[in-house]
């Protein structure tokens, strides 16, 4: 068992060293025939399970998760291919995308129970679990040359799993009963690969099906909680922070996006809190006090101006979706002809 794939988010941010792809492809290349590979499922909610393959089967692996990756690096290499974050850039020709496990909750969660479950990994069997739960595929690649074993992860789409009662096989030149409890086909393409706490991202798509993380999202959103933390004094429980507790949080990474934290200052932030009767507590350096979930949600929808009180009527609202009043534009005047 690999001791340092998941360390605590922080360990990882302090320790992180960038990994090097083509140097890894280069190494890999002199015993790629006698890696070992291990094949899980990946369920809907980052359950791992293991899967025990015929013999037949194992001559299979290494086509399907090494060679396309390696034969896309090295020519990426011969043809000037460089290697960006995403916070860097989007995604264009000759460029490979990259970001670290830590700032990807669901791989995080997935990759953890290698780290620290792994005895519990339970082997999938068709009478006990459900192909319709299962979402991904990952596979741990090992050698005794290698200092850590990396993974490659990819989608398992719906269209790619048959169950037995449903289908048909072409046999002798006729259609008869499929006669197995399912059969699946895995993708060729290649999508995510994880060495150390580097994820190479060669499809943004796959990334955000299987782990629901918008990379670019989460960019925008990260460098916004910067700028608030400059701009805000806040307080959290030990151990967190605002980027912790927006991880995960569509509605607030959403949010995030629009707000801009220098248009109004904590002062006026309090006093607009105060007169809707909207609870924000301050400790005895004047820092806004954030506890839990539930007071990030109220100091986020306040920043984005979510709050408001019907001079009709008094009552006050959360406003789900905000949408601009603009000016109506006076009757055009009649055409002459």
């Amino acid at each position: 068992m690999d001791q340092d794939i998941l360390a605590p988010e922080q360990a990882e941010k302090d320790n992180y060293k960038e990994t090097d792809v083509f140097a890894w492809a280069n190494n890999l290349l002199a015993y790629k025939e006698d890696v070992k590979i291990e094949l899980f499922l990946i369920s809907k909610n980052y359950v791992l399970y293991r899967t025990s393959l015929a013999q037949d089967l194992r001559a299979q692996l290494e086509p399907l998760f090494v060679d396309g990756l390696l034969e896309y690096l090295f020519e990426g290499a011969e043809n000037g291919m460089t290697v960006r974050g995403f916070e860097e850039a989007e995604s264009e020709e000759g460029v490979l995308q990259r970001t670290q496990t830590f700032k990807v909750p669901n791989l995080r969660e997935t990759l953890n129970w290698i780290k620290t479950q792994e005895h519990e990994i339970e082997v999938f069997k068709d009478g006990d679990h459900d192909f319709k739960h299962m979402k991904g595929l990952l596979a741990r690649i090992s050698h005794p040359d290698m200092k850590h074993s990396v993974y490659v992860a990819k989608v398992l789409p719906k269209s790619n799993v048959m169950q037995g009662k449903t289908g048909w096989m072409v046999k002798g030149g006729k259609f008869v009963p499929f006669d197995a409890d399912a059969a699946i086909r895995i993708p060729a393409d290649n999508q995510l690969l994880i060495i150390d706490e580097d994820l190479y991202v060669f499809s943004q798509a796959r990334l955000k099906q299987l782990f629901a993380y918008d990379a670019k999202e989460a960019s925008i959103a990260e460098k916004k909680v910067t700028e608030i933390n400059e701009h805000f004094k806040l307080s959290f429980p030990e151990g967190q922070s605002l980027q912790t507790m927006v991880e995960g949080k569509k509605s607030a990474i959403r949010k995030l996006q629009k707000i801009e934290p220098g248009s109004v200052s904590q002062e006026k932030l309090l006093d607009h809190a105060s007169e809707l009767g909207i609870e924000l507590m301050e400790d005895d350096a004047g820092a806004i006090i954030i506890m839990d979930e539930k007071d990030m949600s109220k100091f986020v929808n306040l920043l984005n101006d979510d709050y408001m009180e019907s001079a009709l009527t008094g009552e006050r609202y959360e406003i789900l979706k905000k949408k601009p009043l603009k000016a109506e534009e006076p009757d055009a005047a009649p055409t002459v002809e």
